[in-house]
């Protein structure tokens, strides 16, 4: 099944040797699909490999290929990318070749010239409908988690303290797993601040992205004394390449299948890697301290999400050190930011710094002092502004089907593609 949710930057990947398609396709999609992203690649044996790379949600695959079958292209593509959705581009008349595609795993086809219309209509059909999936038990079940990214306009503001506290207060008070997420890839602090051993970190999982289960990500993820479990980042020495957006988005969809709640600490800068976090986000937590220079750059970051389509009521504005002396009152703060504080955690410096330099969370060490009770109160806000998480139901097999089911489902794909 296609790891693709709407209101999701639409990764697409068009497979075609015609140097006029790419433009004709981009043209087709733009003001159609929303937001999406889009790559090409000319020569159909370097496909596979590609698409490993971007792992897109969307392959087009143009039957003008420099003589190579698109239908042979399109059977390994179903065989080593089973995520992305595959649509065909055949010519008008090409009537058998458009059966054919469709059996060797497309979803649908378009026929050509394209009309931008219909282009986008059958891209949207595709992702909407629901594939053939492996049949799953009742002893397997998919969770669906929520994403939870903690951002801050600049260093400082308390935000890996505030993701800390609030994950472990959050395991407490659901009784649910909870995975926490170093993204900060400039400044890494979660190995520090909760004394895990840095012997794993995602970098061990780049190299298989296209071959994650649940196994080799439980590998790599550290495990605190509490239970809650932590995917590290590499020291940034270490960090041979960037982590690209795929990256991101396909860790984030394999987390999200194993835990109930994906908690995200992502640092600065607010490059393309960052929105990838962002983008899967199901709230958005900014912290930011009663201070004027910090109270700018929130401004500049909001200004910056609301321009990128974030809504505004995704993200909650948390003051932290609230009751700082000397700190901007909560009134002048929320009539500069034109935003609403959404809650308040009271200050306690020298508890922070403590817990910090011991490796243990304040809501561990300190569980009665005030700071701590305001992350718990976080926690549970946190909790009872989300729906319930629900497995899924398990869904029969390809195996499980009669052949007349089969034939049928194969001829209500066909006339999805052609309509």
């Amino acid at each position: 099944m296609t790891n693709y949710t709407p209101g999701e930057t639409l990764r697409v990947l068009l497979v075609s040797s015609n140097t006029e398609r790419p433009k004709e396709i981009e043209n087709a999609l733009n003001g159609r699909v929303g937001d999406y992203r889009f790559n090409w690649v000319s020569q159909p044996e370097l496909a596979v490999t590609r698409a490993r790379d971007l792992v897109p949600h969307l392959i087009i695959v143009d039957d003008d290929l420099g003589g190579a079958s698109s239908v042979l292209l399109i059977t390994q593509l179903a065989r080593r990318t089973p995520e992305a959705v595959l649509l065909a581009l055949v010519e008008g008349n090409a009537i058998a070749e458009a059966s054919q595609v469709v059996l060797a795993g497309a979803r649908g086809f378009v026929t050509k010239p394209v009309q931008p219309d219909r282009l986008a209509s059958t891209v949207q059909q595709a992702l909407a409908l629901q594939p053939v999936r492996p049949a799953l038990t009742q002893s397997t079940p998919a969770v669906e988690g929520r994403i939870v990214v903690f951002c801050a306009p600049k260093g400082g503001t308390g935000r890996t303290t505030l993701a800390i506290n609030t994950s472990l207060s959050l395991r407490r008070h659901t009784n649910q797993p909870v995975v926490l997420v170093d993204a900060d890839y400039a400044a890494p602090a979660l190995d520090v601040a909760l004394n895990l051993p840095g012997t794993t970190n995602i970098a061990d999982l780049l190299p298989r992205l296209t071959h994650l289960d649940e196994e080799l990500i439980s590998g790599v993820l550290a495990t605190h004394v509490s239970g809650l479990r932590v995917l590290l980042a590499p020291p940034p020495a270490d960090l041979t390449s960037p982590i690209s957006l795929p990256h991101v988005q396909q860790v984030l969809a394999k987390l999200k299948r194993m835990f109930p709640w994906v908690i995200v600490d992502l640092g600065l800068p607010m490059d393309e890697t960052a929105f990838a976090f962002l983008d899967g986000a199901d709230r958005i937590v900014m912290s930011v301290l009663p201070e004027m220079v910090g109270l700018r750059n929130t401004r500049l970051m909001l200004d910056q999400l609301l321009s990128r389509g974030y809504p505004e009521d995704k993200v909650w504005l948390v003051l932290n050190r609230a009751t700082m002396r000397g700190g901007v009152p909560v009134r002048d703060i929320e009539r500069r930011l034109r935003v609403r504080v959404k809650f308040r955690i009271p200050d306690d410096q020298p508890l922070a710094t403590y817990s910090v330099n011991r490796g243990v969370p304040a809501v561990m060490s300190h569980p009665r002092s005030a700071v701590s009770k305001a992350f718990r109160s976080f926690a549970q806000l946190l909790s009872e502004d989300t729906p319930s998480l629900d497995y899924a139901a398990p869904v029969r097999s390809e195996a499980d089907r009669s052949p007349a089911e089969l034939v049928k489902q194969l001829f209500g794909r066909l006339r999805m593609a052609s309509a």
